[in-house]
Parts: structure tokens; sequence; C-alpha cells
């Protein structure tokens, strides 16, 4: 599973387990996505990135940004 993937089934699981929105704004990728995320934009940083790897990287960039969003959305919804 790549990170985009990992990341993404964490946040299916967070949203599944309806923590609110203290649970939201507190998650924070896996040590494991965490990794290949940093082995990814090094791979980039080279220019060594294969096709898979660049689409893997563009992918967590979306998940990335969606999650900032539900983040800014949920502090507005904290007391």
């Amino acid at each position: 599973m790549g990170a985009a993937e990992k990341i993404y089934d964490e946040m299916i699981d967070l949203f599944a387990r309806g923590g609110g929105a203290g649970s939201v704004l507190a998650f924070r990728p896996s040590a494991q996505a965490q990794a290949r995320v940093a082995e990814l934009l090094e791979r980039h940083r080279e220019g060594a990135l294969t096709d898979d790897e660049r689409q893997e990287l563009d992918r967590f960039v979306e998940l990335e940004r969606l999650m900032q969003l539900v983040k800014a959305r949920a502090r507005r919804h904290q007391p």
C-alpha cells in the first residue's frame, strides 16, 4: 500500500470512529506513511521519481490539502 492509500485508509478510520473536531485536529499520518512520503520527497528532490511514485506523491498532496480544509472547518466548530 502506498503512502497516499495508507493515509486515505487512516482518514477513513478517523471519520468512521466519529471522534469529533478534537480528533480531526489531532490527526497525523502514521509514522510508516510519513516515512514513505519523506522517501518520495527525497527522490523528487533528486529527480529520480518513477511515474508511479510521482502519482503516489501527487495523491498524498491532494489528501494533505483535503485534510487541511477539514481541519480548518473543525477549528470553526470547536467551542
